[in-house]
């Protein structure tokens, strides 16, 4: 009889990411969850930052049971004349 316990079948999620120079470096936030945001001084260091924000989150949410938002999203630019 074997012991071994089934894994769970994971997927990949993407998220829209929305980065703001501020005086400090950068801050990043998730369009789709705003509640994960984070800084780093620079762009690579705030998506490390964001990447670990958002495993916490994942993890938060998993405990207390509740729906993780799914990452649904358009982007386009839109041009105007000024």
């Amino acid at each position: 009889m074997s012991t071994r316990r089934k894994a769970k079948s994971k997927t990949l999620q993407n998220y829209l990411v929305k980065y703001t120079e501020i005086p400090s470096g950068y801050m990043g936030q998730l369009v789709e969850w705003p509640e994960v945001i984070t800084e780093g001084k620079t762009v690579a260091e705030c998506r490390e930052n964001l990447m670990d924000a958002l495993r916490e989150m994942i993890a938060a949410y998993r405990q207390l049971k509740k729906e993780i938002p799914s990452g649904r999203f358009l982007v386009e630019p839109l041009a105007v004349e000024i």
